[in-house]
């Protein structure tokens, strides 16, 4: 089965975002070396920088948002692969409109299931649907 290059897109995204956080390199040089490792993810340049830049331009906000939709669970307790993933979703529900939430949330779900542990998947969906939930009724108020 193929795999949909917005799916290796969103897969290189999350190895820059979880590398960037271990280190100070400059933006262009983490987004480099991702597309050194796989070129074929550079058909999505853009899409990769978008994803990239806005989750690391809104770090502390979505981490806000994801901290409201906790329920009885740390933040801190939250693994690494999984932040960054719910960080991702909640990106691309607010910021990147050509992507269907839906298929954003499914992404999420989807490379938890590669990356992170059994629990993450239906973990990362109940945040990311609740997100959803919150940010459908914001925008129809």
């Amino acid at each position: 089965m193929k795999v949909h290059s917005r799916r290796t897109a969103r897969e290189g995204v999350l190895e820059a975002l979880f590398s960037h956080q271990f280190s100070d390199t400059e933006r262009k040089v983490t987004i480099d070396r991702v597309l050194e490792n796989a070129p074929d993810r550079k058909d999505n340049l853009d899409f990769i920088t978008l994803l990239f830049n806005s989750v690391l331009d809104n770090v502390k906000w979505a981490d806000e948002l994801i901290k409201t939709h906790l329920q009885n669970w740390e933040f801190d307790r939250v693994a690494k692969v999984d932040r960054v993933l719910l960080r991702m979703g909640i990106c691309e529900i607010y910021f990147i409109k050509e992507v269907p939430s839906k298929v954003s949330i499914t992404e999420m779900v989807e490379i938890a299931k590669v990356y992170s542990t059994d629990e993450s998947p239906s973990f990362i969906n109940g945040i990311l649907d609740a997100v959803y939930k919150d940010y459908q009724k914001k925008g129809k108020a």
